[in-house]
């Protein structure tokens, strides 16, 4: 940009009305001994006073940044100011040597790399230097490489065998291109000097030399040594070491004895422009052979910059009836070896009515301190003094000379907008859970901040049950051991109250929350678990492998990881029948029922969580082995086997199971009243003559197996419960069949073979009435 072009409306910015720049006599006042820019007062824009050059003002530092302050007087005010300088491409890559030569033995095996020097370009970013480009030839291909620190560079990769006889020499362009728009260049010729013969490449001890060097190292002092061996004899086996190719501050910088290796400081070091090195080192024989290896230079920091003050404004005379506090001058103060230095101290030398206040980062304002008396004192010579903690300590003074000046005018900042505690359930009253912290950039008692909990707005007293607050420090305790089934965050606002005599405060929001610990073990849902009657399920001996026989639902009343649960089979009658789906606690057959299976089979689930440590319960059910179902018992069991998807909420469970309950109870009623209906019916139908049946036929009514073994009509069972028994079994006898009395005169009756059977015969009396199948209660 031109010298007066526009850069910004500083009046706009700082909220001003046009005119009061003029009124309080605005000026600027820059960081360094060179103003850049410079302000129309009336209109309050910012021109550029003269045309920027970014490369000499920031050289290779990016973002470039002009820093100066803008300071008004009546009353004494000061506003920092940045300007970015942004870069254009207005620098092409250049190559110190132009006209690099290559030294290369013909029997350089392929793949044998050759770095070049690598070209300069003042410009930062994409203006940059991006790449570089070889031109087209047989011999050769470019490999660009990376530094640490410093510009690319490029390598030459042989890609094909060189014959001195056949070409003894080869010429290469190698071009240099930035990432402008338009892009800018800048070319080498590189001439390749084809050498007969040598049998062994220089071998340097180390591939990479590492040295730390103080920046007030003097010119001459060792940096470091490289060595390098040859084991050819003769010419071939001297060994000269160079520096060549490498950017031009590196050389300007360090240089390396030709016939020792000792690279040594050929110029000042300075930490704050450069902190590290990358120099290349190049071994090369008598016979044109050459090695390379890299020295990595660190430069060490030391405190070797006095911190410099610079004062922008003061404000004399002032009255001597100035209240304390007033503003007497604004100055800042700067250290380069901020590192190092340590922490700066800023002071006054002598004792007087005057205090140093620090306003914002690295800028300080003098206040007054006492109160003034111009009979008594007409001025005062103030020195300031600067000192930074070393090792070894330096310090600046700088005199203000001044006529006298002094305010609560800060409120206490929180660190965070907002602050999220934790705590974790089952803690010990009065525990530490957190800190909240405000700060107040006053002095003296107008910086001490004082903490309170502030009532919630709906008249809610209960945080002041959980919480409580030390009032000088903002640390935060739990009252209450936390619940976290009952509660899992809650939150309240501190308010902080500096001491001012007109004292300030803010406000801050708390919230505190509650963390789950593994203190619920599972509940079992189902099968239910009451501890008089154990949960019976049938199961039909002719069940396929994986038949679904019941499941087991549990929840747990923690959350996250501690509320996973996992179902495992921990005892059964037989282990090897049923198998429990870890995840979802399905029990399912593993292989199919036999006959020498007990028809009891007990098993004891155990349900645990993920919690640490973990925590389980276990669940015990009786299954029951049984010959066969009613088709339409088999088909209820059938719609199991692909269950729905259930929902794994706590409510969802509750409703289903309520629903299975009272279908089980409507079931059993029903039963129960068909029951008492069919011994009703059959007690009245049948007489001792309509029991007769001629060829020991049975009657119409009783209905006869199928084929298969099911029944293919309707058959009327008789259920009892044992009184008194615990077990609650349930067996499957026979069919219920009245007690005939016998027709013939001779008490017999005739079976379909012609055989008779007595009164009281064993057969008789299977039919009887303690023929009949009985079933427990808790399957009814």
């Amino acid at each position: 940009m031109e010298s007066g072009s526009f850069v910004a409306n500083v009046a706009k910015d700082l909220g001003l009305e046009v005119g009061k720049l003029a009124a309080r006599g605005a000026r600027l006042v820059s960081e360094g001994n060179k103003l850049h820019f410079r302000l129309h007062r009336k209109t309050g824009d910012l021109f550029v006073k003269e045309k920027l050059d970014r490369e000499s003002l920031c050289g290779k530092v990016d973002p470039c940044v002009l820093h100066f302050e803008i300071v008004l007087v009546e009353p004494l005010q000061s506003f920092r100011a940045e300007v970015r300088v942004f870069d254009i491409n207005d620098n092409a890559p250049v190559f110190l040597n132009k006209k690099p030569l290559l030294k290369i033995p013909e029997s350089t095996p392929m793949g044998s790399r050759f770095p070049l020097q690598s070209a300069q370009d003042l410009d930062v970013g994409l203006n940059s230097l991006q790449n570089y480009s070889l031109s087209a030839n047989p011999y050769f291909h470019l490999h660009t490489r990376f530094r640490s620190h410093g510009p690319k560079y490029a390598e030459l990769v042989l890609d094909k065998p060189l014959d001195r006889e056949e070409q003894p020499e080869i010429n290469l362009t190698i071009t240099a291109v930035d990432g402008g728009s338009p892009p800018k260049s800048g070319i080498a010729h590189i001439r390749v000097e084809v050498l007969d013969v040598n049998d062994h490449v220089p071998q340097f001890s180390r591939l990479v030399y590492r040295a730390q060097v103080r920046e007030n190292s003097a010119n001459g002092s060792l940096v470091a040594t490289v060595t390098a061996t040859d084991l050819d004899e003769g010419s071939n086996k001297e060994i000269t070491y160079s520096v060549a190719q490498n950017p031009e501050i590196i050389l300007q910088t360090f240089q390396i004895d030709s016939e020792t290796g000792e690279v040594r400081l050929r110029g000042p070091l300075d930490f704050e422009a450069i902190e590290t090195y990358d120099i290349d080192i190049q071994a090369t024989d008598g016979g044109g052979l050459s090695a390379h290896s890299k020295v990595l230079v660190e430069v060490v920091d030391v405190n070797d910059n006095p911190p410099e003050i610079t004062v922008s404004s003061v404000s004399s005379p002032l009255p001597e009836d100035s209240p304390v506090q007033t503003v007497v001058a604004l100055f800042s103060i700067r250290d380069r070896d901020i590192r190092v230095g340590g922490k700066i101290t800023c002071f006054l030398k002598e004792d007087l009515p005057f205090a140093v206040k620090p306003t914002f980062r690295n800028s300080y304002s003098l206040v007054t301190d006492r109160g003034l008396d111009r009979e008594e004192v007409s001025g005062y010579n103030i020195t300031l003094v600067a000192m930074d903690t070393g090792p070894p300590t330096l310090s600046s003074e700088t005199v203000i000379e001044v006529l006298i000046s002094d305010i609560n005018d800060n409120p206490p900042v929180f660190q965070e907008d907002s602050y999220i505690l934790t705590v974790r359930e089952n803690n010990s009253p009065a525990v530490f859970i957190g800190k909240v912290h405000a700060v107040d950039q006053d002095l003296g008692e107008n910086a001490q901040v004082t903490y309170s909990l502030l009532p919630p707005k709906s008249g809610d007293l209960s945080v002041f049950a959980y919480i409580s607050i030390n009032s000088d420090n903002g640390k935060l305790y739990a009252l209450r051991t936390m619940d976290y089934e009952a509660i899992q965050d809650f939150q309240f606002v501190v308010k902080a109250t500096d001491g001012g005599f007109l004292s300030l405060s803010s406000q801050v929001t708390v919230r505190v929350v509650v963390l789950d610990d593994n203190d619920n073990r599972p509940m079992i849902l189902y099968p239910l678990q009451n501890g008089t009657l154990p949960c019976n399920d049938l199961v039909p001996k002719s069940a396929e492998v994986g038949y679904l026989v019941t499941k087991v639902v549990a929840v747990d009343g923690d959350s996250g990881q501690n509320s996973w649960l996992s179902y495992h089979l921990l005892k059964a009658t037989d282990p090897g029948l049923f198998s429990v789906q870890q995840q979802n606690g399905e029990i399912r057959t593993l292989r199919h029922v036999s006959e020498r299976d007990p028809m009891m089979q007990k098993l004891i689930i155990l349900v645990q969580d993920h919690g640490q440590p973990a925590l389980s319960t276990t669940a015990s059910l009786n299954i029951l082995l049984v010959d066969g179902f009613s088709e339409p018992y088999l088909q209820f069991q059938e719609s199991f086997k692909h269950p729905t998807r259930v929902n794994p909420s706590t409510k969802y469970l509750v409703i289903s199971l309520a629903v299975l309950s009272f279908l089980f109870l409507l079931s059993v009623t029903l039963i129960f009243i068909i029951h008492i209906c069919q011994k009703i019916k059959y007690r009245e139908k049948f007489t001792v003559q309509e029991h007769l049946y001629d060829d020991c036929n049975f009657p119409n009514n009783l209905v006869q197996g199928g084929p298969s073994g099911s029944m293919s009509q309707p058959c009327p069972y008789e259920m009892c419960s044992a009184t008194g028994t615990g077990n609650s079994e349930f067996r499957f006898l026979k069919r219920f069949m009245p007690n005939f009395p016998f027709p013939h005169s001779t008490g017999e009756v005739k079976t379909e073979a012609g055989s008779s059977l007595p009164p009281d015969s064993d057969r008789n009396r299977s039919w009887g009435s303690e023929g009949h199948a009985q079933v427990s209660d808790d399957y009814m």
